[in-house]
């Protein structure tokens, strides 16, 4: 039996999947494969929104969170799955991001509710992610993963020639493309239906054409930006990110609903943008803020300095410095309460090769050990600082002993900087917010960026934020967004 023909047999195996578990769906009315019932589908999403909560946080501001969930509700309710009780959450992360889990579990975040501007163009994004839940979107790519591995694996049974890794690979590949491919007819099912529920609920459904302009802006700008701090470009998931704003079938799908629009329908620009005022641009105090090459942490009272010019990642759980040519990083994270002493701690944790050295000085005030030496031959320096009774571990390395000793000084200075916040700091420690205000005559968006702390691409963030990407000036009168 050659190859070619067993992979005919996979095929068959796969084609015959559908036959065993059927479901009506929703929206379409067609037999689709799935491999949950609905009370499962809803279970899992409860159980996956433990995670996404624990993992992305919470906004803390109650009146926002029973707004969006007004407006979610609102398009939930025009829906295919009317019946289902929808939760919209919006978590507290800068990126630019919305998703839903099985079950009508939704999320929005506020990073991506800062470059919106009405109301309409916020129920664009929840109702292309109602999409996907009415459609059963989340449920049916889970069932065809499942059916591509069984058909994977009981053709390893039955056809011997597809034991062979490379065989192993083709077919993983092959499983892959057939739910990639069918992921991306869902993201354009999920804008019909987004559009349709638009209109149902009083929006005008352009709005959603508006919004896929919008987040094509912020791309753009985006890549412009991350090449400058030499890191992955920030995209949203789905067609929003792979589709031209002019792309002629999301221009038709979306088109499909302007037949039942309301004439006249109000964006409620107005009641989003009241919302709107306040709400924390970039990072969240929580998980400490970056100024220049300054990382400072109020609600846990530190603060240090890393190496100037090198790029830094906040992240929920750590926060890491990485070099201009990405040959050395420095990462900082918590490791519990302190317990015995800095040394210990390093004893205990970091089992270097032999010949490294320990100093147990303390740093700027602070309990500290900081240990340098290989670790399966690479250099590595670790400190440990104990501040108000909790440890933190500042790890360096880099990809060779000559370029580690390239970086030494600048490496030693950053852990040798950690100290406890001082009250001067405080306020470098806030968030910046999201102000509106009526633009002033004169005013341009370089003199706006003058006043935030943005650096220097903040023109470029409120023209986004503004909706005069990429050369737009304010005008006279127009509700604003500023940084403060």
């Amino acid at each position: 039996m050659k190859l070619t023909r067993a992979f005919r047999l996979v095929v068959g195996l796969l084609c015959l999947a559908p036959l065993a578990n059927c479901a009506v769906n929703p929206v379409t009315g067609q037999q689709n494969f799935v491999t949950m019932s609905e009370s499962d589908e809803v279970r899992t999403g409860k159980q996956a929104d433990a995670d996404v909560r624990k993992e992305y946080g919470v906004y803390d501001n109650p009146a926002l969170q029973r707004y969006v969930n007004e407006v979610g509700q609102r398009l939930a309710q025009k829906s295919h799955r009317a019946n289902l009780e929808y939760h919209f959450t919006v978590v507290d992360s800068p990126e630019i991001n919305a998703f839903a889990l099985p079950g009508g579990y939704i999320y929005i975040t506020r990073g991506i509710m800062a470059y919106l501007n009405t109301e309409a163009e916020l129920a664009a994004v929840l109702g292309h992610e109602i999409g996907h839940v009415t459609a059963r979107h989340g449920v049916r790519q889970q069932s065809a993963s499942m059916a591509a591995n069984i058909g994977i694996v009981l053709g390893s049974i039955l056809v011997p020639e597809l034991r062979s890794q490379g065989a192993q690979d083709l077919l993983n590949q092959f499983g892959g493309a057939l739910i990639s491919g069918y992921g991306r007819d869902h993201e354009l099912e999920a804008d019909r239906l987004g559009a349709e529920y638009l209109a149902r609920a009083g929006y005008n459904p352009q709005a959603m054409v508006k919004v896929i302009g919008i987040l094509k802006n912020q791309e753009l700008f985006d890549a412009q930006v991350a090449r400058e701090e030499g890191r992955e470009p920030r995209r949203y998931h789905g067609l929003f990110a792979t589709h031209p704003d002019n792309d002629t079938r999301l221009r038709e799908v979306v088109g499909e609903a302007d037949r039942l629009a309301l004439p006249g329908a109000d964006n409620r620009q107005a009641a989003y943008l009241a919302q709107l005022n306040g709400l924390i641009f970039g990072d969240s105090p929580n998980q400490g803020i970056v100024r220049g090459n300054r990382f400072l942490h109020g609600e846990l009272g530190f603060a240090l300095d890393f190496p100037a010019g090198w790029k830094i990642r906040n992240q929920p759980d750590k926060v890491a410095a990485f070099s201009p040519a990405n040959d050395a990083a420095i990462e900082l994270q918590m490791a519990g309460p302190a317990r015995a002493t800095p040394a210990d701690f390093l004893r205990r944790t970091f089992r270097l090769d032999s010949g490294n050295e320990l100093d147990t000085a303390p740093i700027n005030g602070l309990p500290a050990a900081v240990i340098s030496g290989t670790r399966q031959g690479k250099p590595i320096k670790v400190g440990t600082i104990y501040l108000k009774e909790k440890t933190f571990v500042l790890a360096a390395t880099a990809k060779s002993p000559a370029v580690y000793n390239r970086y030494r000084e600048p490496i030693s200075a950053a852990i040798a900087s950690f100290h406890a916040l001082q009250d001067a700091e405080r306020k470098l420690a806030k968030p910046t917010l999201i102000h509106i205000r009526p633009a002033k005559k004169g005013e341009t968006f370089a003199s706006l960026a003058s006043q935030t702390p943005l650096g220097k691409n903040a023109d470029g963030y409120l023209r986004l934020m503004n909706h005069a990407y990429p050369t737009g000036e304010p005008q006279p009168g127009q509700s604003l967004k500023t940084i403060e």
